[in-house]
């Protein structure tokens, strides 16, 4: 049973962004600024205090499932 909620594609791309990007993290006020704040909510990336963001564990391995289609 699905028990996660769904990604938009924008958002799911927004979350490859943010793997591909690494430490430097991504920062905030782009394009992709909506969907980096709905992945916070659903807890797949953290603000940093520097404004950038990064993806939070849970975020790795939902990018693992879904964008990479790697089995968790």
């Amino acid at each position: 049973m699905w028990n996660e909620p769904y990604l938009e594609t924008c958002c799911r791309s927004a979350l490859h962004r943010l793997t591909l990007v690494g430490d430097p993290g991504r920062p905030d006020g782009l394009k992709d600024g909506p969907c980096l704040a709905r992945l916070r909510e659903m807890g797949l990336a953290r603000l940093r205090q520097d404004g950038r963001y990064e993806p939070t564990a849970e975020g790795l391995g939902r990018h693992a499932r879904e964008v990479l289609r790697r089995c968790a």
